[in-house]
């Protein structure tokens, strides 16, 4: 908390006075407006205005819980001397966009960045749950550089069907997987889906939401507690109602983002990724909101920073548990306690403390759900990059959750043009393929798809299944969902729409991967590869766009392993006021 001493900045000196403390026609003008809805005139007398960023939307059922969140932070901001006022900006839902959220991250990150900047606020909490709302919000608000604080929405209890557990999204891959296979019936596949999603909340495995919401924790944008509290929980309300107190004494400190996110916070947040066993989409979104806030990141930044920590967290999709459990055994802050001698224990966290301080009395309720370093759940698990002649600029592996005995692996490819053409041939009895070969998609990547979709766990051909084999080595151009596991690896770049290798890849040819060398190799000689020209047929005759934001995308978005950021969005504009609207 602030410090008595602490000096409060004068009224003059809030952003948000330049247009509430006018004494003019604009002031009347500015004043008049926002005193229609019953706002008394004491609030316009120089006390910081906070902004609330909601993503609340039925289109996205993980945030559907938003307005009892952002009521709470009102509460906090008024107690704290604040004035809230709460703004609607677009809300991506992984479950329910099409092609894929993340196609729209960037034009959601332009909408919080342009709202905050054209409004008179002068601190800002962010509400995001739903995958790409966290790394979009943060993206933006970076952009403008203002004291800022993170609330994620939680996740939702665990799920419960016939006396087990189901993760959320996990448990739709592995039964969608055992109705290919022929082992469940289809009127039980149905029936499980009123018992995986019980309540409010993003998914409650170590998907990328529950990864993100860690990550603003273990940045310090989050207050501790952040990542793992219950969407329903009360204590999730409690912590939203703090937020916004704290906003308000942040804007006092001026306790700007980029005060925060250092290099040294997102150094903390690499290591702590590799110790919860998170989602490889947290490789783009960290890079890319590093590059927002002017932080160096690259790929390489997580290979070396990462990739011999050991996961400690038992959970979903590379374990057992999921984040109820999580939260009940002590949360992020045991996490970030065990691997304490890997951290940046100084660095300062939104709650004016710094990481050090804020995880000194974290206690492990739960040892079977968080290990501790000496006894982790699995060792050297952190995000492994590749490279070769596949992927000249990198690809990655999320070892936690996948196979040993595949991570060296000699297979025959086997390739899909596209996802049409994948779906179109998997289900095939007469297609050439079994455990050993490599399962290769293009064109799937940030250009390629566009937006670079879900799709790079790819499911296993229903021949396979039913001799219950269980993961082939998968690469693509592609994500994949935090919530899936398996051999993947993912985010091959250059990207084949972009002229990268894996466009000249063809069925039949042999690709060499070992994870411990780092390496993935297409078996061609440079004269064979040199001598191949891409394949750009599709079966969808889908072509490239020629209007609107796809189009603004495709001819913008940069590669996977530099975060799939608009080229010109780079860098931070600033909070400055802009010239008068009248």
């Amino acid at each position: 908390m602030t410090d008595p001493q602490t000096p409060r900045k004068k009224p003059e000196e809030l952003r948000s006075q330049q247009w509430f403390g006018r004494q003019d026609r604009d002031g009347f003008a500015y004043r008049s407006w926002v005193k229609g809805k019953g706002i008394p005139h004491d609030q316009f007398d120089g006390r910081p205005v906070i902004g609330i960023c909601n993503t609340f939307s039925e289109l996205t059922p993980c945030n559907s819980h938003f307005r009892t969140i952002a009521e709470q932070v009102k509460i906090g901001v008024y107690e704290a001397g604040g004035f809230p006022l709460e703004f609607p900006v677009m809300s991506l839902g992984e479950t329910l966009m099409r092609p894929t959220a993340m196609l729209y991250r960037n034009l959601a990150s332009m909408d919080v960045e342009e709202s905050i900047r054209a409004n008179p606020v002068d601190g800002v909490v962010l509400l995001m749950g739903c995958d790409k709302t966290t790394p979009s919000l943060v993206m933006g608000a970076a952009s403008v550089d203002l004291p800022t604080v993170g609330v994620s929405g939680g996740p939702m209890l665990s799920g419960k069907w016939r006396g087990k557990e189901l993760g959320s999204g996990t448990g739709v891959w592995s039964m969608s997987e055992q109705v290919r296979a022929g082992t469940l019936k289809l009127a039980d596949f149905f029936e499980a889906e009123s018992c995986m999603h019980r309540s409010h909340g993003h998914c409650m495995t170590m998907g990328t939401a529950s990864t993100m919401a860690s990550m603003v924790e273990a940045l310090g944008i989050g207050l501790p507690g952040n990542a793992a509290y219950p969407a329903v929980d009360g204590r999730r309300n409690v912590l939203a109602r703090m937020a916004g107190r704290r906003a308000v004494e942040m804007v006092h400190e001026d306790l700007t983002l980029s005060k925060i996110l250092t290099r040294e916070a997102f150094e903390n947040a690499i290591k702590t990724l590799a110790a919860i066993g998170g989602s490889t989409n947290a490789v783009i979104h960290l890079i890319a909101m590093a590059g927002r806030i002017g932080v160096k990141l690259t790929i390489d930044d997580f290979d070396r920073l990462a990739s011999e920590l050991p996961c400690l967290v038992n959970l979903q999709p590379s374990g057992k548990y999921l984040m109820e459990d999580f939260c009940y055994a002590g949360g992020l802050p045991v996490v970030m306690k065990e691997i304490a001698g890997h951290l940046h224990l100084g660095a300062i966290t939104a709650n004016g403390r710094t990481i050090g301080e804020n995880i000194a009395d974290a206690e492990n309720f739960g040892t079977d759900v968080i290990m501790p370093l000496a006894a982790p759940f699995k060792e050297k698990a952190g995000i492994a990059v590749l490279r070769g002649n596949l992927s000249p600029r990198g690809a990655v592996i999320k070892p936690s959750a996948a196979t040993p005995a595949l991570m060296v692996h000699t297979g025959r490819a086997v390739v899909f043009e596209n996802i049409e053409d994948f779906h179109a041939r998997i289900d095939d009895e007469n297609l050439d393929i079994d455990e050993h070969c490599v399962m290769v998609l293009k064109n799937c990547g940030p250009k390629g798809y566009p937006g670079m979709a879900e799709v790079g766990n790819m499911p296993l051909p229903p021949k396979v299944l039913r001799r219950g084999i269980t993961d082939m080595v998968r690469i693509s151009d592609a994500r994949m969902s935090g919530t899936a596991y398996g051999t993947v690896v993912l985010h091959t770049s250059p990207e084949a729409a972009a002229g990268g290798p894996l466009a000249i890849v063809q069925t039949g040819d042999w690709i060499i991967l070992d994870v411990p060398a780092r390496r993935i190799t297409l078996d061609l000689t440079q004269q064979e590869l040199n001598s191949r020209t891409p394949n750009t047929a599709t079966t969808d005759g889908y072509a490239k766009p020629t209007r609107g934001w796809e189009k603004l995308y495709v001819d913008h978005v940069t590669g996977a392993d530099t975060g799939a950021d608009l080229d010109f969005l780079q860098g931070s504009s600033g909070d400055r006021v802009s010239r008068e609207s009248h």
